[in-house]
């Protein structure tokens, strides 16, 4: 039998294999065009990441916090670092540190905002207001530093209470750093009567009261609470319970009343509302006891169940 391959044979199987050259060729440089183009994208997002980075809160104000920190109007206490609600003379005092980004504060404004208006309007309890900006060092952004020195701006007109529930109102979801926008903590203050005025503008787009906040937030960190919301009662932890008792609105206007009794309601004019600029805080940074003398707040209270959720830790 000859070992010849016919000639039609051949050249079928010499086409064959050119055809399968060419395919590989093919093949390879649409790899080498794809490995390619996954640089240049790798590349161009590392570009855009930079661009952001380096242009971070230029255009919305950005993070001035380096210069002297200038309390805002009627804050209170050890370096002005308290924002008093309701009667000065009132008989109890409701400390409340809270983060405008953290979700569990958003949550105890909503279940007690009525009942802690109420307390104050009667006289019963003066709330004294201190801000933390955790959220933004467990989660990255600016948006808690933001909405802090725009709630501090409307505290210098006197209207610190109510932009203060319509920000927990409009709260973002946690991981939104929608807060960091000046453009955005502007349009709301559109929602109380008087706040959107050029002066407020000014001092949210120049973050006028930014290292005021900063040492609020240091304040926070070195005083050995435990987390947002951190609520104090004449300077006992009440969230999320006192004692063997949950918190609730009826058991909040049930501790009011027993720290209360035998005591006149206070009447003298709400702490909040001058409108002459306090000098800027000076002094050091460490923080003293709040000013109402409160120690740290014991652990959560086991069992607790308003909020549901548990309160953002402290830390970065």
């Amino acid at each position: 039998m000859s070992d010849k391959i016919p000639e039609g044979n051949r050249s079928a199987r010499e086409r064959l294999a050119q055809q399968r050259e060419r395919e590989k060729g093919r093949e390879k440089r649409r790899r080498t065009l794809i490995v390619a183009s996954a640089v240049v994208g790798v590349l161009g997002l590392a570009a855009v990441v930079g661009l952001i980075a380096a242009n971070a809160g230029k255009d919305d104000g950005g993070d001035s916090a380096s210069g002297p920190a200038v309390a805002p109007s009627g804050a209170i206490g050890e370096a002005a670092l308290t924002l008093p609600v309701g009667a000065a003379d009132a008989p109890s005092t409701l400390t409340i540190w809270e983060d405008f980004r953290c979700p569990v504060c958003a949550q105890f404004e909503t279940a007690f905002r009525d009942t802690i208006t109420e307390l104050a309007d009667d006289g019963q309890i003066r709330v004294e207001y201190h801000l933390a900006t955790i959220i933004d060092g467990n989660l990255g952004g600016t948006g808690s530093l933001r909405a802090a020195n725009a709630a501090a701006c409307a505290q210098d007109v006197g209207k610190f209470a109510s932009y203060h529930d319509v920000l927990f109102s409009n709260q973002p979801p946690e991981p939104d750093d929608a807060f960091a926008k000046n453009s955005r903590l502007i349009e709301l203050a559109g929602e109380v009567e008087g706040l959107d005025t050029p002066g407020f503008r000014s001092c949210v787009e120049d973050g006028e009261h930014d290292s005021w906040v900063k040492k609020s937030d240091t304040a926070f960190r070195e005083g050995g609470f435990q987390g947002t919301p951190t609520v104090l009662l004449n300077g006992e932890s009440v969230f999320p319970g006192k004692g063997d008792e949950q918190i609730s609105p009826e058991n909040l206007k049930k501790w009011v009343a027993e720290a209360n009794k035998g005591k006149k309601p206070g009447s003298a004019s709400p702490a909040e509302g001058s409108t002459t600029p306090s000098a800027p805080a000076e002094g050091s940074t460490t923080p003293s006891a709040p000013a109402d003398g409160s120690a740290a707040p014991s652990g959560p209270a086991e069992g607790a169940s308003t909020p549901v959720a548990p309160s953002s830790a402290a830390g970065s």
